[in-house]
């Protein structure tokens, strides 16, 4: 018989490992590392992207990702705040998706603080010219910068994207039964229940 995780059957077990499994996958330390962000487009169209898991905080149900300011996902929230995350991690059977409002943080205290904790390769991104999305005559037509001033001239480029869960959604996959659960804050009180999966 296959023996059930302590979270099975009990929603608020539920979630507490769907912020555990972010935490680690921030850490580097899940399949959570590299979950898909969803925005809306201009033309009311969803657009989708892998993206890094930089920060999770459960006590303020938030998410942190980075982007470039020049991205389209960047103007994409500035003019619809609206998003969503979905993170899949195969190994643990374990699907957790988050819908809620994004926040662009950039030349702030936020964006100097996550810039401080970024790896320097992480930084040259920042500083590539021409920005995310640019047509190019040939793949290799664009320039990274060669050294440390020239990455940190990247920083007006540099967001970060806090996004803030008002509805979390968990599917554990298991052969006795799945389990699947929402968790709302869309309301005066918090919303738990069990969902068919």
């Amino acid at each position: 018989m296959t023996e059930l995780p302590p979270f099975y059957d009990d929603l608020a077990g539920c979630l507490a490992e769907a912020w555990r499994r972010l935490e680690e996958g921030a850490a580097h330390q899940s399949g959570f590392h590299t979950p898909a962000l969803a925005t809306l487009g201009r033309d009311g169209a969803p657009r989708l992207r892998t993206v890094v898991l930089r920060g999770v905080d459960r006590d303020s149900r938030t998410v942190r990702v980075h982007c470039d300011a020049r991205s389209d996902k960047a103007a994409e929230i500035a003019a619809d705040p609206r998003a969503a995350l979905h993170a899949y991690d195969p190994k643990a059977k374990l699907q957790v998706r988050i819908e809620g409002i994004a926040r662009l943080h950039g030349q702030d205290a936020v964006a100097r603080a996550a810039w401080e904790a970024s790896r320097p390769m992480s930084r040259v991104c920042y500083g590539t010219v021409p920005g995310p999305g640019t047509p190019l005559p040939d793949g290799g037509a664009y320039a990274q910068p060669r050294d440390e001033a020239a990455v940190e001239a990247g920083f007006p480029a540099f967001r970060v994207i806090v996004l803030t869960a008002a509805r979390l959604e968990f599917l554990y996959l298991a052969r006795p039964g799945h389990r699947r659960a929402v968790f709302t804050w869309d309301g005066e009180e918090p919303g738990a229940t069990w969902l068919a999966p």
